[in-house]
């Protein structure tokens, strides 16, 4: 029913029967306030268009809690000036749960009221009143706001219906944005005739009535930035006109009197200049310049509190300072006359002490000598041991020289031993070539055999010839190898001294660096590995076998 009646005054379009479904009775009992807030946000408040009466929405809200909170007291006001009296309240409360309305727009709200009463403001009334509710809470609730109103504490010597009118004024000036509302005379634009109608202006229209009931609404004036109004001079019988032209229409109007008239002209103007300048009506443009001024003395209460607080704090320093201060003063006092006292007792020590500190500089003074005998002594050793690492720096070239000569000696024989083995290999393709000839001789014709035994017997003395080169090769190749052991041993020798001096040289602090032999020659490569001769040693035993050749042939 609750959710029913929201959607009915809210305008959100349901579903009674979907309704009934959502909410059927079930096992899990009631739902909770907590339990149906989340379905209100989601399924009501969020599809609200503002296309409702705010009136009748209230009115609902009303009748929701006014049962439950309003006092049952006998209250000088009718329930519907209690409804009334707490929708403005809901107006002028803050923006913060649970609602109150703070003391200034307490006194805001009762001038107001007691401008619509006709009585005078009771400043001082209100002060006592104020002073009592700012030593008990910040502000009063709703239902406090009713029993102050329905006490008729502010409102003494007024009747009932006095008070109730007054209420009401104030209802449609700040809820209902009646701006100004009464009784004049209108032309009609078809029969040109003049009829009496109720005016209400609000903040965009002008809306008028057959009477102040409201009840039977004739039309209405919208009003927008390009509207004017302007007075018109008396014509046809007719006193105290004026106009107002929109951009459609215009309307021709008769005030009671000058003074209403004036006051029509300059609330319509009025209206018509903030709608110009897109601000709202006065009221809400009051409330909420109160609502800062507030925020801002807060503000200012909070800063002169925090300064306040600052100077305390900055006070009880500078007093604990002084504190501090007087408390060493005397212990300043007491230790000077404690130090004269010790400054006479010292002056003897330091006498003695005087001559204490002479006896030992002399000693000092002698020692110091001493040693600067014993590192003249020293230095002249570190010099000497210089010059050692000098003389031992040239016996280490001389043996880097010995080695890199043992080298080159070892690539001269691997040259050698490879151009040996070369000839070799060339000799044993020859005897195979030889060989293989010597099987084909065989299969040739018995008319050639004799011319072939003969040359048989010539190719094998070639071959003898050639075996006992090849046993010469072998002997060379073996002298070739021995030659290579030595140069082996003498380099095997020199990387020993090279190494021993790297020792020495490490163990004088190694004060010099060691110099490394360059890159090596390029060597020559055969199929038994890299050779160990060079290029004139294997030019000439090219020489020497190709003599031997000759000679064999």
């Amino acid at each position: 029913v609750l959710s029913h009646n929201l959607c009915t005054v809210l305008n959100v379009p349901h579903d009674p029967v979907a309704l009934e479904e959502h909410f059927r009775d079930d096992d899990e009992g009631p739902v909770s306030n907590q339990g149906y807030m989340p379905y209100l946000n989601k399924f009501i408040l969020e599809k609200v268009q503002g296309n409702f009466d705010k009136v009748e929405f209230n009115r609902m809200c009303w009748t929701l809690c006014a049962k439950k909170n309003l006092s049952k007291s006998l209250l000088l006001i009718s329930d519907e000036d209690a409804f009334k009296v707490w929708v403005i309240f809901n107006f002028l409360s803050e923006d913060k749960y649970p609602l109150i309305i703070v003391p200034e727009e307490i006194e805001y709200f009762l001038k107001k009221l007691t401008e619509a009463m006709g009585a005078g403001w009771q400043q001082e009334q209100f002060d006592h009143y104020k002073i009592t509710l700012n030593t008990s809470r910040e502000g009063l609730s709703a239902w406090e706001m009713i029993d102050l109103i329905g006490s008729g504490q502010f409102s003494k010597g007024m009747d009932r219906q006095t008070v109730s009118m007054a209420i009401n004024e104030v209802f449609n000036e700040l809820i209902l944005d009646v701006l100004k509302q009464g009784y004049m005379l209108k032309k009609g634009h078809k029969r040109k005739n003049w009829t009496e109608r109720w005016f209400v202006l609000k903040p965009n229209i002008i809306s008028y009535y057959v009477s102040e009931d409201l009840r039977d609404k004739k039309g209405d004036i919208m009003l927008d930035g390009n509207c004017c109004v302007e007075a018109l001079p008396d014509k046809d019988g007719k006193k105290c006109l004026f106009l107002i032209k929109c951009l459609d229409k215009s309307f021709e109007i008769s005030a009671s009197d000058k003074k209403k008239k004036q006051e029509w002209i300059q609330a319509i103007q009025t209206t018509v200049n903030l709608l110009r300048a897109g601000n709202p009506p006065p009221h809400k443009e009051a409330r909420q310049k109160r609502k800062e001024l507030r925020q801002k003395l807060l503000a200012e209460q909070e800063e002169l509190e925090r300064q306040m607080k600052e100077l305390q704090t900055a006070n009880e320093n500078k007093q604990k300072e002084l504190e501090t201060v007087r408390k060493q003063l005397e212990a300043a006092a007491a230790r000077a006359a404690e130090e004269e006292k010790k400054r006479l007792q010292t002056q003897v020590e330091l006498q003695d002490r005087f001559s204490l500190d002479l006896e030992r500089k002399k000693r000092v003074r002698q020692k110091m000598e001493e040693q600067v005998a014993q590192k003249s002594s020293e230095l002249e050793q570190y010099l000497q041991r210089v010059r050692e690492l000098e003389e031992m720096y040239k016996q280490l070239q001389e043996a880097l020289e010995d080695e890199k000569q043992a080298r080159q000696d070892e690539e001269t024989v691997r040259k050698l031993q490879a151009r040996l083995l070369e000839e070799e290999s060339a000799k044993r393709a020859e005897l195979e070539k030889w060989h293989l000839q010597q099987q084909q001789t065989i299969q040739m014709t018995e008319a050639e055999k004799q011319e072939l035994e003969n040359q048989r017997l010539v190719k094998e003395r070639a071959l003898q010839v050639a075996m006992q080169q090849l046993e010469q090769l072998e002997l060379e190749r073996k002298e070739a190898l021995e030659q290579y052991e030595e140069v082996k041993k003498k380099l095997e020798t020199a990387a020993n001294n090279t190494k021993s001096w790297k020792d020495k040289v490490a163990h004088h602090e190694g004060l010099i660096r060691l110099i490394e032999p360059g890159s090596k020659n390029p060597h020559l490569i055969t199929n038994w590995g890299p050779a160990a001769f060079t290029e004139a040693e294997l030019e000439q035993r090219q020489k020497s076998w190709k003599g031997k050749k000759a000679t064999s042939e």
